[in-house]
């Protein structure tokens, strides 16, 4: 698919949400190819990109911007700050954390602060729990084989 095909169903897909829409991992990493407009935003901490691991992408597409401190989960209170530092009002901008619960708010609060292409990346960087609690086994960057490094 074309990036505008890409984007018209990740509008869809989110036509009910408080961002732009929501992509699949693949149409993330499909979209970061199309073009250095395009930006991952990994809203997950410090920490877990360290421990856990992280999107393999170029640097200047990959941008890091914590929704929540570490330690103890505080709300990122420059949040809003930081990402103005990084990226343009008019990039397309794809939010990834976890499972895809962060990435849901940090699109929102991105909306609200004007940026008009904030999609959220569905399943996040590890996916879900399966049955033994692991993550990495259910969907998610990861599970769907795009580049990583890491843990």
């Amino acid at each position: 698919m074309t990036k505008e095909q890409i984007l018209t169903a990740a509008r869809q897909r989110g036509a009910d949400q408080p961002y732009a829409g929501a992509v699949t991992p693949q149409e993330a990493f499909d979209l970061l190819q199309s073009g250095p407009d395009v930006k991952l935003v990994d809203v997950r901490t410090n920490a877990e990109r360290d421990w856990v691991g992280r999107v393999a992408i170029g640097q200047a597409q990959h941008l890091a911007v914590q929704w929540a401190t570490y330690p103890g989960g505080a709300p990122n209170p420059d949040f809003g700050a930081q990402l103005e530092q990084v990226a343009g009002k008019d990039d397309v901008l794809l939010f990834l954390c976890r499972s895809g619960v962060r990435s849901r708010h940090s699109a929102r609060v991105a909306t609200e602060l004007g940026y008009a292409n904030a999609f959220d990346i569905l399943e996040g960087f590890e996916g879900d729990r399966d049955g033994e609690g692991h993550r990495k086994t259910i969907g998610g960057w990861c599970t769907a084989g795009l580049p990583w490094v890491g843990a």
